[in-house]
């Protein structure tokens, strides 16, 4: 064959597939956007740390390319009514330093929940089923805090590790060993 889809492009239909399973619209906007929608609706004001000059592309129109893709969020709920489920793929940009885990463009997948009556149970639910079908085996998974300048509080994921089972340890042919993925924690962070 003359070539294949990119992996990206592959795992984000595969995400796609996944959310829409479980209910969600795959919504997806604007890569250029205001300012009002990447930051002002979604209560990031001027001063806020987030907003830090050297993290976002300006154009000289005014507008930026957004550096999440949470400003899906403040049109989503504009154009639905709850209650509703959606997520928001897609590529952003950040004035950043590349480095091995750093990039000035990524791809990020963002999901927002609006009805009564939901709790951090149902994300730990969707993103247990959403890893369970990515990895293809039941996974176990953990939140602990996280700070992040746009949220608060905010939390991390873990899912326990594939390599050495959750024990920390690893048997290879050099014998058993502190585990070389999670590096004896037991948990990897996604």
């Amino acid at each position: 064959k003359a070539g294949a889809l990119h992996p990206l492009t592959l795992i984000d239909w595969r995400l796609d597939e996944i959310f829409r399973s479980m209910g969600f619209y795959v919504l997806d906007y604007p890569e250029v956007d205001t300012e009002y929608f990447n930051f002002e609706g979604l209560n990031i004001p001027a001063d806020h740390p987030a907003r830090d000059m050297q993290d976002t592309f300006w154009l000289t129109d005014g507008r930026l390319l957004r550096t999440h893709t949470s400003a899906g969020q403040v049109r989503a709920m504009r154009e639905f009514k709850p209650p509703f489920k959606a997520i928001f793929p897609g590529r952003v940009f950040r004035y950043e330093s590349t480095d091995a885990s750093h990039d000035h463009t990524f791809h990020q997948v963002e999901g927002l929940f609006v009805t009564k009556k939901v709790s951090v149970e149902h994300l730990i639910a969707s993103m247990k089923t959403l890893l369970s079908e990515v990895f293809g085996r039941e996974v176990t998974v953990r939140l602990r805090p996280g700070y992040f300048p746009f949220v608060e509080p905010g939390v991390q994921m873990d899912v326990q590790c594939a390599t050495c089972a959750g024990t920390g340890r690893f048997k290879d042919e050099q014998g058993e060993r502190r585990c070389p993925v999670c590096k004896g924690t037991k948990w990897v962070e996604v």
